[in-house]
C-alpha cells in the first residue's frame, strides 16, 4: 500500500491552511488597531454568530458543522488573543461546567480567572477586573441558579451571549466502586445523579461541596470517597473515573450567560433574544389579572415569551421580581413599544440584555 502520494497532498494542504490561517489572523490583527483606535467592542457576539452561521452554510461535508463550528471557535480565540488579550471570569475552580463552557465560548488563545462566588464575578466585571464573565443561570434537571437571578437586580451588566452545554457526570475515585463510602459534589449535581447514587451506592454519604472541582480534590486525597463530576476534573485532578455518564437524565443542559459592560448588537433574522427583570408593585400585584396585563403589551406586538420565573424582592414581604426571556432585540421597534407600555404601569422594567440565539 502506497500511501506516500496521499500524505504528500496533506502536507502541502497543511502548508496551505496554515498560511491562510495565518493571513486571516493578520487581517484580525489589523482590525484589533481600528477597534482600539475608536474604543470599539473587542468581542463582537452577534459577528461571531455571523461567521458562525456563515462556515456551517458553506460545509459540503465529510466535517460536521458541530467539529467545524469548534475549529473556527479556536480561530476566533485566536485573532481575539491577536487583537487585544482577553481576560474571562468565570465561577471556579478550574475544570467545573463553567470553565468548561468558558472555554467552548471563547476558546484556548484568552485568559481564564476562577472566582469563588457569583457575586465576585459581577464585581470584577463591573470594576474592570476582567473583561467578560461566564455565569450559569439555569439547569433542565434543577432550574434556575437562584443567586445569579439575583445579582441582576442591582447589577448594570449586561448580558451579551448565552452558551449551552451539555452535562455529563462522572463517578470519580481512588477507590473501587465497592469501597466507597461518601460521595462529594455540588449540591445540583448531587441532585442530577440521585437515582443512580441510590441505586449502586445506597449506603454511601452524600454530602455537598462547594463545588465539583473541590470535590474531586477531596476524592483524590481521601480512601473510600468519591466525587461526583465531569471528566475534565478527573483529567485535571489527576483521578480514575469509576462510572460515566451516571447523571439520571440524558438531556441534562446547563445555560451560561456571558456578561459584558456594553451590550451586544441586533443579530436579525429572528435570530435575538432579551431578558428584562419587571416588577409590577404593591397596587399592581394586588388586582387580579396583574400578571397577564404585563405580558399583554408582549403578546399584541407578536413578543414571544421563553421563559418567566419569579424571585422575592427581599424588600418587603410578598414583594416578587418577574425575570423574563423573550424573542428579539431591544432596539427592535415592536420591543420598544412594548417596553414604553410597561413602564406605564410597571416602577421598574429593567434591560438585563439581549443576546444571539446560542449556536451548537
Amino acid at each position: 500500500m502506497d500511501l506516500g502520494p496521499i500524505r504528500d497532498k496533506i502536507d502541502g494542504l497543511d502548508r496551505d491552511i496554515v498560511a491562510l490561517l495565518n493571513e486571516r489572523l493578520a487581517l484580525a490583527a489589523e482590525i484589533g488597531k481600528l477597534k482600539r483606535s475608536t474604543g470599539g467592542q473587542i468581542y463582537v457576539p452577534e459577528r461571531e454568530d455571523a461567521v458562525l452561521r456563515k462556515i456551517v452554510s458553506l460545509n459540503q461535508g465529510p466535517i460536521k458543522d458541530e467539529a467545524l463550528q469548534a475549529i473556527y471557535r479556536e480561530i476566533m480565540s485566536a485573532a481575539i488573543a491577536l487583537e487585544k488579550p482577553l481576560l474571562i471570569a468565570y465561577l471556579g475552580p478550574e475544570a467545573t461546567n463553567t470553565h468548561a463552557a468558558a472555554m467552548r465560548k471563547f476558546g484556548a488563545s484568552v485568559e481564564y480567572h476562577a472566582m469563588a462566588t457569583i457575586a465576585d464575578i459581577f464585581t470584577a466585571v463591573e470594576k474592570g477586573e476582567a473583561d467578560y464573565a461566564v455565569i450559569p443561570i439555569e439547569n433542565s434537571t434543577e432550574g434556575s441558579v437562584r443567586e445569579t437571578l439575583d445579582s441582576f437586580v442591582e447589577s448594570d451588566l449586561k448580558i451579551v451571549a448565552q452558551i449551552y452545554l451539555e452535562i455529563t457526570h462522572a463517578l470519580i475515585s481512588n477507590s473501587p466502586l465497592d469501597e466507597i463510602e461518601r460521595v462529594y459534589s455540588k449540591d445540583q449535581a448531587l441532585a442530577q445523579c440521585r437515582h443512580w447514587l441510590q441505586r449502586h451506592l445506597p449506603h454511601a454519604q452524600l454530602i455537598d461541596a462547594p463545588s465539583t472541582s473541590r470535590a474531586v480534590q477531596i476524592a483524590k486525597e481521601t480512601p473510600g470517597t468519591a466525587a461526583v463530576a465531569g471528566e475534565l476534573a478527573a483529567q485535571f485532578y489527576g483521578v480514575p473515573v469509576v462510572e460515566r455518564n451516571i447523571q439520571d437524565k440524558a438531556d441534562n443542559t446547563t445555560r451560561f450567560f456571558v456578561l459584558g459592560k456594553r451590550p451586544a448588537g441586533a443579530v436579525g433574522n429572528g435570530r435575538d433574544m432579551s431578558s428584562f427583570i419587571i416588577s409590577l408593585g404593591d397596587e399592581s400585584a394586588s388586582h387580579s389579572g396583574a400578571l397577564l396585563k404585563m405580558l399583554m403589551p408582549l403578546a399584541e406586538r407578536g413578543i414571544n415569551l421563553s421563559k418567566i420565573e419569579s424571585r422575592p424582592s427581599k424588600k418587603r414581604p410578598w414583594d416578587y421580581y418577574f425575570f423574563i426571556d423573550v424573542t428579539g432585540h431591544f432596539e427592535a421597534e415592536n420591543m420598544k413599544d412594548a417596553l414604553a407600555e410597561l413602564k406605564r404601569f410597571c416602577p421598574m422594567v429593567k434591560w438585563l440584555g439581549s443576546y444571539p440565539v446560542a449556536n451548537g
